[in-house]
């Protein structure tokens, strides 16, 4: 007879329980198909992902792993109280979902009047205002706030070197407009540290410092709704750095702003209180949800550590990275936009900001702002997201990457208090050295398309039209560099697109494609994909092909560049006489679809002049091509 469990649910009563051994045994199997004679650890090890921070991700989570019995860490206890991993709120966030915030950085004052009201009237709930010379000069806030209610709708003001000035002038509209300074919403968004690190200007924290706590003063005393500094992380994101680098230089930046402002006379809950932390949102969401989670239980670390664990519920505003944001193939952002949105909310952020998909072509049209608002709107709407407060909690491998990604973060963080804070270690150059360094790491991943880029590094259409739109007034620079993963595609792409403008043709390769369609597809399809990466057209000889008839064709293809694509059977029987062939013809260079394997030296000897596979360095392979065929 069968006992039932006591949840009287028995799908997997009548089966033994399967042990992590049984499932090793399995693996092994698998692997050994493949070639890969591992076993135990060794072949969970063969499906683990490296992570920056020196995090793996595991091919398999069980309880232990995720704060179970015997778990690393203990309980992150419930949402809402301490340590606020699971939520900064015991009852969820505003309306049953997140703040719909979006971004206004256009500097003509009154057309960014109109786009504020037409967000405001169409989901969005609060306005995050970009000012002085990257957006609305400080003298058009009230023009690009006019018609609207600043006790319903929270302005957030960003305006580096211009704070003060722009802060005082939103304050003054609360009051001009005869609303209740208890009334009044937003974040002022003084962030010295911030600025510094974008702009490498130094010399002016200190000062931007002082303004910061003066307004933190009169926020406390007059406008309780109102926070006066922001804790941006995006810096570090956009430099390049990591998740852990990210979340400790933003403890760094807290934990410095907590001693200017309990210096100044206000207790530990009420510097708490007036600030707001800023992060990235990726299409990697797991990362992304852990991120977050992370965020909180850190923070709330350092508010008890100064005596307020109370205080220790971080307000997180979320944005959809500008790192990951493609300028080709455009339309493709929307998809990363989505999955940053929900890893953002199920993540727990307070308030989500999803960047327009043509952010980084300009400044967005209505049609992009429309989807970037609508994109929350679905998820809390018709997906129900925000109905479950910390979803993912209870996932045994989300659990773990974010103990693990907390533990990574925190030692960084220790690392920057020792250099002297977060200032001194900007200064001295130990957080740009690291974060140069992660980049670049992360630059040997994407140009050898391991981290790849769709529509960019995979599946690029070189027919695409251009999206055009304004451009952007630009941001301020000279500190922390501002990257994006399709920097070096990007300029292969534009040197393409400049010998298309000269010529009227862009950079051709010809494919010689052997034997049947079964034998050449995959890799002439590799090769058309990886070729029109650096923006050369791919033309297909003849099929089925043979040597004389790739050579043939390839005469007649007004071409210099040839690559032979077939299987390995093929190329040992072929591809030698056609390499060969294809250089009498008048092919400077000769390229094979794939590993060469034992073969090496005979194409080598043949003509053949390099091999293209999956792991390469295909930036630099293009960039080569692009050099041999002159192509400026």
């Amino acid at each position: 007879m069968t006992v039932l469990p006591d949840n009287g649910f028995p799908l997997a009563a009548g089966f033994p329980h399967a042990t992590h051994e049984q499932w090793q045994r399995l693996v092994e199997g698998v692997l050994r198909k493949s070639g890969k004679d591992v076993s135990g650890t060794a072949a969970e090890e063969a499906l683990s992902t490296e992570l920056d921070d020196g995090l793996v991700v595991q091919p398999l989570y069980t309880a232990p792993d995720g704060g179970g019995p015997a778990a690393p860490t203990g309980p992150d206890g419930l949402p809402g109280f301490a340590p606020f991993t699971r939520g900064s709120t015991p009852g969820g966030r505003v309306a049953g979902g997140w703040d719909v915030r979006q971004r206004h950085s256009r500097p003509d004052a009154a057309r960014t009047n109109e786009a504020v009201l037409a967000d405001l009237e169409n989901g969005v709930s609060s306005v995050w205002l970009t000012v002085g010379d990257a957006g609305v000069p400080v003298t058009g806030i009230a023009a690009a706030l006019e018609g609207v209610h600043l006790d319903l709708a929270p302005v957030v003001i960003d305006a580096g070197a211009e704070s003060d000035a722009a802060a005082r002038e939103l304050l003054r509209l609360v009051d001009e407009h005869g609303i209740a300074p208890e009334d009044a919403l937003g974040t002022l968004g003084a962030d010295p540290l911030g600025h510094a690190a974008r702009t490498g200007e130094h010399d002016g924290v200190a000062g931007h410092t002082a303004q910061a706590v003066a307004l933190a003063q009169l926020c406390r005393e007059k406008y309780p709704q109102l926070r006066a500094l922001v804790v941006d992380a995006l810096p570090y994101h956009s430099a390049g750095g990591s998740a852990a680098q990210e979340l400790g230089c933003s403890l760094a930046t807290g934990v410095a702003y907590l001693r200017a402002l309990t210096a100044a006379g206000l207790d530990v809950a009420a510097a708490c209180g007036q600030l707001e932390f800023r992060y990235a949102a990726t299409a990697d969401q797991f990362l992304t949800i852990a991120k977050l989670r992370a965020a909180r239980r850190l923070w709330a670390r350092v508010a008890e550590a100064s005596g307020a664990p109370a205080a220790g519920a971080q307000h997180q505003h979320a944005v959809t990275s500008p790192v990951m944001m493609a300028r080709r193939d455009p339309w493709v952002n929307m998809l990363r936009t989505t999955v940053a949105c929900l890893a953002a909310g199920t993540g727990g952020a307070d308030a989500v900001t999803v960047l327009p998909f043509d952010h980084t072509l300009g400044l967005p049209d209505d049609f992009a702002r429309r989807i970037a608002r609508n994109t929350s709107t679905i998820l809390v709407e018709e997906s129900h997201l925000a109905r479950v407060i910390d979803p993912a909690g209870g996932s045994w491998y989300v659990e773990r990457l974010t103990d693990e990604l907390a533990q990574a973060a925190w030692e960084w963080f220790q690392e920057i208090e020792r250099e002297g804070g977060q200032e001194q270690a900007l200064r001295s150059g130990l957080i740009p050295g690291r974060i140069a360094a992660t980049w670049e790491r992360r630059s040997e991943k994407l140009a050898g398309r391991r981290e790849p880029v769709t529509g960019v590094s995979e599946f690029p259409q070189l027919v695409e039209r251009a999206v055009v739109r304004d451009p952007a007034p630009a941001a301020p620079g000279g500190g922390l560099p501002v990257v994006h993963r399709d920097d070096a595609f990007e300029a292969l792409r534009a040197r393409s697109d400049a010998h298309l403008a000269a010529t009227g043709a862009r950079p051709r390769v010809f494919l010689a494609v052997l034997g049947p369609a079964a034998a050449h597809t995959a890799r002439a399809g590799f090769a058309a994909n990886l070729f029109q990466a650096g923006g050369i057209e791919p033309v297909q000889g003849p099929v089925p092909g043979t040597p004389d008839g790739a050579a043939a064709a390839f005469a007649a293809s007004d071409t210099t560049l040839a690559c032979i694509c077939s299987s390995d059977a093929v190329y040992a029987e072929q591809a030698p006489g056609t390499a060969t062939a294809l250089k009498a013809a008048g092919a400077r260079q000769v390229f094979i679809a794939g590993r060469p394997g034992d073969l090496r030296d005979t194409y080598l000897a043949a003509g053949v002049d390099e091999f293209v596979f999956a792991g390469a360095d295909v930036v630099a392979v293009l960039t080569s091509v692009l050099d041999r065929m002159g192509v400026a």
